[in-house]
């Protein structure tokens, strides 16, 4: 096979894997009304199914990141790909709410070992920088389209099928994926010396340090801020996270080595990646709740109301990635997400009678044409200054900060809802939580505009990428 051919088809391997795991972590959403119906457990049921996934995959993919550059990216992509599937089978035939839980738990960890190798795998396929660039771009497009399509995808199958089969598809493109691994992906020489420890310490500390808070806030509303529970998960998650911070900053081999927080551009991004990806996974998961279960579309209607931001980060992301790099990527991180957050403050209009043209085209344009212009830049200035020996940590990190993003979003958002509403969703909630993603959204772009320092090639193609 030639290089430009196996080039190519590594590029379509790393996106179709790393889409599966982004698809499944929206696809789910316009399935929770149909799950909920079906395995009972109301909106903190609903959050679980949810935010099982996001905890282990936002508290374990920095041990992913470290893995893929320790044994290899292709060896830990292939194993992440694989382990996903399985993982996926179990969701299908859960038979109660906790059970499924469990397995979308079991799913995120395999996705915390296939993320971050998927991107390595390009830094160390595309030599060329500008070549690199490109891919880049091309993995971003698409990664965040297979992230904005899910609830398209999810209510076609919910309202055609059942929602088990939701987890059903990932098994054939899974399939799919592997053998393009075999046939395609180069076998390389992992970057680092194997003699380095795993931080299992502080993968430990940082999943149960998340999970504390996450379960304090999810919980809170049916058992109150004094609850043993509550107030346990709230003081015991701080006193974890705060010793994984102390823990990782003096061990030897730390999963986040702190010293790639010393660059600027890096800090500040994923300081916006953490603001705009709690707006962007709370926008979803209460929109489509609430055109459900209050404005009485169906699975499929609800992720239709995704699709015109899926076609302008599709149509649009790459050319701003290319833009970005020519003329910096400050200007594109402060004003996309400001222009989505505009499109998200419009959808607090709404009410019981949501017509899709009046109601919710507009700002569903706007927040596509914000993210559109958000995401390239935003994945290459992350990555711009990182070794290439750290490409599969540092795409770690910024992974990592993008699904705690929303594992946070959803439940610190889920707080002021659910105080609003209760156990089901409401208008008067919707319109809080909308308010409140909004705010988040647009503070992310506030970040980038007073952060982000436009320097040469922090947009283009960087020597190590990020997710």
């Amino acid at each position: 096979m030639g290089a430009g051919r196996r080039r190519r088809l590594t590029l379509v391997a790393t996106i179709l894997g790393s889409g599966i795991a982004l698809l499944d972590g929206t696809i789910v959403n316009v399935a929770l009304p149909a799950i909920e119906n079906d395995l009972g457990g109301g909106l903190a049921g609903q959050q679980w199914v949810v935010n099982a996934y996001l905890l282990t995959l936002g508290s374990l993919i920095l041990l992913g990141g470290s893995l893929g550059d320790l044994y290899g990216e292709r060896r830990i992509f292939a194993l992440g790909i694989a382990s996903f599937g399985v993982a996926s089978v179990l969701c299908a035939i859960a038979p109660t709410i906790e059970t499924l839980a469990g397995a979308r738990a079991l799913q995120g960890m395999t996705s915390a070992l296939l993320t971050p190798a998927s991107l390595a795998l390009i830094a160390t396929t595309f030599e060329d920088e500008r070549e690199r660039g490109a891919a880049i771009g091309a993995w971003a497009a698409w990664g965040g389209t297979a992230a904005v399509i899910g609830p398209l995808a999810g209510g076609w199958i919910v309202d055609l099928t059942t929602w088990r089969w939701i987890f059903g598809v990932n098994v054939p493109l899974v399939l799919a994926t592997l053998a393009l691994i075999h046939f395609a992906v180069e076998r390389r020489d992992a970057t680092k010396r194997k003699e380095r420890r795993i931080d299992v310490v502080g993968a430990a500390l940082a999943a149960l340090g998340l999970a504390g808070p996450v379960v304090a806030l999810v919980e809170q509303p049916s058992r109150g801020w004094l609850d043993p529970v509550v107030a346990t998960g709230l003081v015991g998650g701080a006193a974890l996270l705060t010793a994984f911070v102390v823990w990782e900053l003096r061990t030897a081999d730390p999963m986040l080595p702190c010293g790639l927080f010393a660059r600027r551009n890096f800090t500040f991004a994923n300081v916006e990646t953490l603001l705009v990806y709690a707006g962007l996974s709370s926008l979803f998961f209460f929109l489509t709740i609430y055109l459900q279960q209050v404005a009485g579309y169906s699975a499929l209607e609800s992720g239709l109301v995704g699709l015109p931001a899926t076609l302008l980060l599709f149509a649009l992301s790459r050319r701003f990635g290319a833009l970005s790099a020519r003329f910096g990527p400050r200007l594109f991180m402060g004003g996309g997400p400001v222009v989505a957050g505009v499109g998200v403050l419009l959808l607090v209009r709404i009410d019981e009678r949501v017509d899709y043209v009046v109601d919710l085209l507009a700002p569903m344009l706007l927040f596509g044409l914000g993210l559109s212009l958000t995401v390239a830049p935003l994945t290459a200035t992350v990555m711009a200054d990182a070794r290439r020996g750290d490409s599969g940590i540092a795409s770690g990190v910024n992974n990592a900060i993008a699904r705690v993003a929303g594992l946070l979003g959803i439940a610190v958002v889920g707080v002021a809802v659910a105080g609003r509403s209760g156990t089901q969703l409401d208008l008067d909630g919707f319109r809080i939580g909308i308010v409140l993603t909004a705010a988040l959204v647009t503070a992310g772009g506030l970040v980038g505009l007073l952060g982000i320092r436009n320097t040469p090639g922090a947009a283009a193609a960087p020597a190590t990428p990020s997710a």
